[in-house]
Parts: C-alpha cells; structure tokens; sequence
C-alpha cells in the first residue's frame, strides 16, 4: 500500500463539478493499494496516517497529530482519495505501467476498508468516488507531503 500524505489547509475532491468531498484543516491522503494488500496491512497505514506528529504545536515545532487536532473546537479531518497511479512503472518507456496496482476490485474494497479504518480512530473523513475522474483541489500547508509505503513502516 502507498499513500501519498499532505497536510493542508482546506482540500476538496469533484466528480463532474459536483463536490464529494471536503474538508477544512487536515490531511489529503491519496492512497494507491497493491495486489498483496491486506485488512491488516490498510489498518496499519491508516494507524501511522492518523498519529503521524506532522501538525505543529504551539511552539511551531511538528509536535500534534491529526488525532490531536480532533480534540479542538474546529477539529480536523482527512480527505481520502483513491490514486492507482501510484503503482506507476516507469522503468521503460514512456509509458507509465500499472500492473503492479491491485485490480479495481481488490483496490475498492481495501480503499473502502482505509477510510473506514481512519474513521474508527474519530476523524472526519470525506472521499472523492473510485475509479472516477475526480479533480482535487487542496491547499497544502506548510508544504508538509510524506510518502509512505506499508513495505517500509514498522510495526509499532
């Protein structure tokens, strides 16, 4: 699983000029599955996503995470976004290969499964629509983007 994160200050995702999802301060989380995906490993991401210390705390430094901006009065949500481009192979070509994306069916459930996981921790959670062209709109703050990928985060 890969999740492309940014930190922002407002985001919003539309299908057909049609807004399905926003949020204001928080997390845009675009988030690819790979075919050997599982429960387990979606509710990892989603853990690490979610307690990640990348908000700053009163002193600037990044010290609060999205679950520690739920407990303000303006709270703080998450914008999840399905993005099977970032299984993207590159390596010849010009072309970009996907085979390395799990496939729609396997991709929506675990995508379905993410979001899910992220609420069961108290955040808000908007999502655009899987497999639409969507258009994302965001405004990231600080720039604050972290890329993660389960094959390399612990499990702690």
């Amino acid at each position: 699983m890969r999740v492309l994160l940014q930190r922002v200050s407002s985001a919003a995702v539309r299908v057909d000029d049609e807004v399905l999802g926003e949020i204001r301060r928080g997390l845009v989380a675009l988030v690819g599955i790979g075919p050997a995906d599982t429960p387990a490993i979606v509710e990892r991401v989603a853990r690490k996503c979610v307690e990640l210390r990348i908000f700053e705390d009163d002193a600037g430094k990044m010290n609060r995470s999205l679950l520690d901006l739920g407990n303000e009065p303006e709270g703080a949500g998450m914008l999840v976004v399905s993005q099977f481009t970032l299984y993207a192979d590159v390596r010849k070509g010009r072309r970009p290969s996907f085979t390395d994306a799990a496939p729609p069916n396997v991709g929506q459930e675990l995508f379905d499964h993410f979001a899910t996981a992220v609420r069961s921790h108290g955040v808000a959670v908007a999502t655009g629509q899987f497999g639409a062209h969507m258009v994302v709109s965001l405004d990231n703050d600080g720039p604050v983007t972290i890329w993660i990928d389960s094959a390399e985060i612990g499990r702690d």
